[in-house]
């Protein structure tokens, strides 16, 4: 009897342990198939080379043969065109080719008119690559006779240019990702920057003129630094100096809510049909297009030229806020009209502009082109942006933490191991049990 229970126990034990081999190795497959990508290291993405190729092709062949570029729904970059020959050279570098009617120095030329007519606040107009076309439009704060003046001039330029009303107004978003206040008002941190001797935080240049103090906090109780170099309108981007000259820890990381961040790898320019992200304090992180760029925003404050326009919502609140994509950072949050109900449009100041004029660099990051897809993988524990706390993302997390999470091939391999030792057990207690049964049998066949 007490044989057969040892029997029981022994074959019990071996099933589980084969159980758990196969139960291990499913998690280490798992967790291996989901394993999110490091968020340290440079993005890599084919919308990234796609963005590259289709801007050297631009480059190449000539602003009176082209009209931009853009990433296709299948991550391709699309070149518009304008004769066969050019349509033949797109063809042949591997990208694809759209022919279009109006070439891009005629859509620069037609901005170039609608930016020398009389100003009229509440109006906008971008380059529309993919329908060849300059769209201009006019919020609801826009007279009917100043609507009317505006569209005489579009028209007198020529078809291609497409003027429409929209909803809501265009104003600029002030307030924004991580706040930071002063006595012009509530603004956003966007990303630290250096000039290689003290740290900045860039933001946009609407939110307060040179001079201005940031805290962060309600109370004035912790000074975050000084506004000391910025333009607006003409451009929208401006430089706050910590005041103890330091970003501290985690400067590369912008949060994007729920403690989580992404770590910033370099600076890029867009491209139009490029998924972005913008992280802002009232709406939190959202997603959208680039949709159009080279902007034109008439804000009731003055014009803003060179705008990235996008389809993300923003809402006051937002304005400096960091936008991103794969880790790169492309701009901060200018303005825009409509909200994250109903939606809306959302202009960006593009960084590489901003940062070369300032003459400063981001925090622990090179240039890098811009890359579109999801966003990089967030780090836990992340840095507010424009604001000094701990990262715990690039290796923060302990060992033991790695190994407990489900989402890593830790506890599958912990599994797998336990199952191994508990095989290996259950085979050695046979094999001796049965050389004591043996020497037993030994000793009393030949005593």
């Amino acid at each position: 009897m007490r044989h057969a229970r040892r029997r029981i126990v022994r074959r019990v034990a071996r099933l589980a342990a084969v159980g758990g081999l196969l139960l291990g190795g499913t998690m280490v497959t798992r967790a291996v198939a989901s394993e999110p990508p490091d968020a340290s290291a440079a993005p890599r993405t084919l919308a990234q080379n796609a963005s590259g190729a289709g801007a050297g092709l631009v480059s190449r062949l000539g602003t009176d043969r082209t009209a931009g570029h853009w990433v296709g729904s299948d991550g391709r970059p699309v070149v518009a065109v304008t004769d066969a020959r050019a349509a033949e050279a797109v063809r042949r570098a591997g990208a694809t080719a759209k022919r279009v009617r109006h070439s891009m120095s005629e859509l620069r030329s037609a901005a170039s008119t609608l930016r020398a007519a009389p100003r009229v606040p509440g109006t906008a107009w971008a380059l529309n690559y993919r329908s060849n076309e300059v769209v201009v439009r006019g919020d609801r704060t826009v007279s009917g006779s100043d609507w009317s003046r505006l569209t005489g001039v579009a028209e007198g330029i020529g078809g291609f240019v497409r003027t429409e009303r929209t909803e809501g107004t265009f104003t600029t978003r002030v307030n924004g990702a991580e706040p930071i206040l002063s006595t012009a008002g509530r603004c956003s941190a966007g990303f630290n920057v250096t000039d290689g001797t003290n740290d900045f935080i860039l933001t946009a240049g609407h939110c307060g003129p040179t001079g201005s103090v940031w805290f962060g906090d309600g109370r004035g109780d912790r000074q975050v630094g000084t506004t000391v170099a910025g333009s607006f309108p003409g451009d929208d981007f401006s430089l706050v100096e910590y005041a103890n000259g330091k970003a501290g820890d985690g400067a590369d990381v912008v949060a994007v809510g729920d403690g989580k961040g992404v770590r910033i790898t370099g600076t890029g320019e867009p491209a139009v049909g490029q998924r972005v992200f913008r992280s802002g304090s009232t709406s939190g992180l959202r997603d959208g297009r680039v949709t159009a760029l080279d902007a034109t925003v008439n804000y009731p404050e003055g014009t803003v030229t060179g705008l990235i326009e996008t389809d993300v919502c923003a809402e006051p609140g937002d304005s400096g806020g960091p936008m991103f994509s794969e880790g790169v950072a492309l701009g901060v949050t200018s303005g825009g009209s409509g909200d994250c109900a109903k939606g809306g449009t959302t202009f960006f100041q593009p960084l590489p502009e901003a940062m070369e004029s300032l003459g400063v660099r981001l925090i622990g990051s090179g240039r890098q082109g811009a890359a579109a897809g999801p966003s990089a993988t967030a780090s836990p524990g992340a840095a507010a942006p424009g604001a000094s706390a701990p990262v715990t993302g690039a290796g923060g997390p302990t060992l033991l933490a790695r190994l407990a999470d489900p989402r890593n091939v830790g506890p599958g391999l912990l599994i797998v191991a336990g199952s191994l030792v508990a095989l290996v057990a259950t085979r050695w207690i046979r094999a001796e049990q049965d050389r004591k049964a043996y020497r037993r049998h030994y000793s009393a066949t030949w005593g």
